[in-house]
């Protein structure tokens, strides 16, 4: 289950205002608004709705891994592929210590 913070982050990495996350999860306003400010925690269906809406608008949550819960934007193809060439410029190979 997602959080407030989650929510919140998640959709300004996507872009998105309350009201279109409402709008395109079917969720209250009001309700996302309380659940972000930590006012009120709604049900299980509505942490899912949100978290499912927000997947699909390009965000990945991050369950616990070391450092803590969190949320991230998801790279499309073409980002994955100029990473992926970057990484792969070769290069003389060192060490990232600065003295």
């Amino acid at each position: 289950m997602i959080t407030g913070a989650q929510c919140r982050a998640a959709r300004a990495l996507v872009e998105w205002t309350r009201e279109k996350l409402a709008s395109n999860s079917g969720v209250d306003g009001l309700a996302i608004e309380e659940f972000e400010r930590r006012i009120t925690l709604p049900d299980q269906e509505i942490c899912d709705t949100l978290q499912t809406t927000l997947e699909q608008a390009g965000a990945v949550f991050i369950a616990e891994n070391g450092g803590g819960i969190g949320v991230r934007l998801k790279l499309n193809r073409s980002e994955a592929r100029r990473i992926a060439v970057l990484e792969n410029e070769g290069g003389i190979v060192g060490t990232d210590a600065v003295p």
